[in-house]
């Protein structure tokens, strides 16, 4: 792919606009709940910071649909990112506008400032160029470091590239690096596990892995909707109705390929999916009235065994209700068993198997941790992420 990072341009006395991912959880009391987006940043800031950048952090959080809210405001990040960095982070009340102009053109280098969330303007999400090109008029090099972001063709992501020089930051480069590793030129065995609920909503992913994996592993919620496709009885677990006739005419496809896709054979199930539920294993068939929540230890062990053998691994979505207790026992095992592999590349896609991993403690033990659910997904498709593509359109970088 053709594009530079920040590794490959002059940076010193430059004012450096930085689009971030700082889409994070805050707490009752408005404090950032998890920094991890933030930390997986910092090489990035820190970098421009040492070459003397005047560095202009913006960001997204939350969903304020256009309008300003404190409760989507950034000054919680500003407040952690300078404890981070240990040096002040300006925040800024605003992201565009003669305000911002005047207080952005007082930075020195090595400067920090962070813009408040794009989306308290409707044109940022709606790519409007009057917007990219107010943004673009803060800088003169744009960064790209949120890959959480990339599949979204937003003013800060794709319409500000057609004003300003861009490039990817270290996170970014790395995020994609990656993906395209496991994807293009994997070590093999290649496992792939996909968990989730909807088969709709990872078809695309199904479809364009199975080209490129030796085995496809299922778990979580969406694997009912196959065994039901298989005939085997699935009681009140979750289905997805509008996939089934997908997943027939994809297990038909398996079994004429003579591809690799494996389903749960046992389960973890239980009368509701709450902490005080009675809970029980069962075989491949769930009795009426129970509900699928885990994958069960025949399951496990097999699941285990086969990424044991596995070169390349990519996991995305977990194998069960991880936030319970009682029913995360095959997401643990299973993260487990890739944290062990160390002659192995372990990619875990962003969202909800980001968190489970993290939850219990195994990120750093992993090869990569995406920082992007969606995007991650998109990528595993095989589609171009706009905000990734726009770096490589965008006007040339004077050296």
């Amino acid at each position: 792919m053709n594009y530079k990072t920040i590794e490959d341009v002059p940076i010193k006395s430059r004012r450096v606009l930085v689009r971030a991912d700082f889409n994070v959880p805050l707490d009752a009391k408005g404090n950032v709940a998890d920094e991890t987006r933030l930390l997986k940043t910092l090489p990035t800031i820190r970098s421009l910071i040492t070459r003397k950048g005047r560095v202009i952090l913006m960001s997204h959080l939350g969903r304020p649909e256009g309008k300003k809210s404190p409760k989507f405001s950034l000054k919680a990040v500003a407040d952690r990112l300078s404890k981070l960095l240990k040096k002040p982070v300006k925040f800024v009340p605003d992201c565009i506008g003669a305000g911002v102009k005047k207080v952005t053109a007082k930075m020195k280098p090595g400067d920090v400032a962070l813009l408040e969330n794009l989306r308290f303007h409707p044109e940022e999400e709606q790519n409007d160029v009057k917007f990219a090109k107010a943004l673009s008029s803060l800088g003169d090099l744009y960064v790209n470091d949120a890959f959480g972001a990339a599949h979204r063709a937003h003013a800060s992501t794709v319409g500000i590239t057609r004003f300003l020089p861009a490039v990817a930051g270290l996170l970014l480069a790395k995020e994609i690096g990656y993906f395209d590793r496991v994807l293009e030129n994997p070590k093999r065995p290649f496992v792939a596990i996909l968990g989730g609920a909807k088969v709709t909503d990872k078809i695309k992913v199904i479809e364009n892995l199975l080209l490129k994996v030796d085995c496809l592993v299922i778990g979580g919620a969406m694997a009912y909707t196959f065994l039901k496709a298989r005939g085997y009885r699935i009681g009140n677990s979750k289905f997805d109705e509008e996939g089934f006739e997908t997943a027939k005419r994809l297990l038909e496809h398996v079994k004429q390929k003579n591809l690799q896709l494996i389903l749960p054979q046992d389960h973890v199930i239980a009368e509701t999916v709450t902490v005080d539920s009675k809970s029980d294993t069962s075989d491949v068939n769930i009795p009426d009235g129970w509900i699928g929540v885990d994958i069960g230890p025949k399951t496990t062990e097999r699941f285990r065994t086969i990424v044991g053998k596995a070169r390349t691994v990519v996991w995305n979505g977990p194998l069960g209700v991880f936030e319970i207790e009682a029913f995360s026992n095959g997401t643990r095992q299973i993260a487990k068993a890739l944290a062990a592999l160390k002659e192995t590349t372990t990619v875990i896609g962003g969202g909800e198997t980001a968190a489970a991993v993290a939850k219990l403690g195994l990120d750093s033990q992993m090869s990569h941790v995406s920082t992007g659910g969606g995007a991650s997904l998109e990528y595993l498709e095989g589609k171009k992420l706009p905000g990734i593509e726009a770096l490589c359109t965008s006007k040339e970088v004077q050296v």
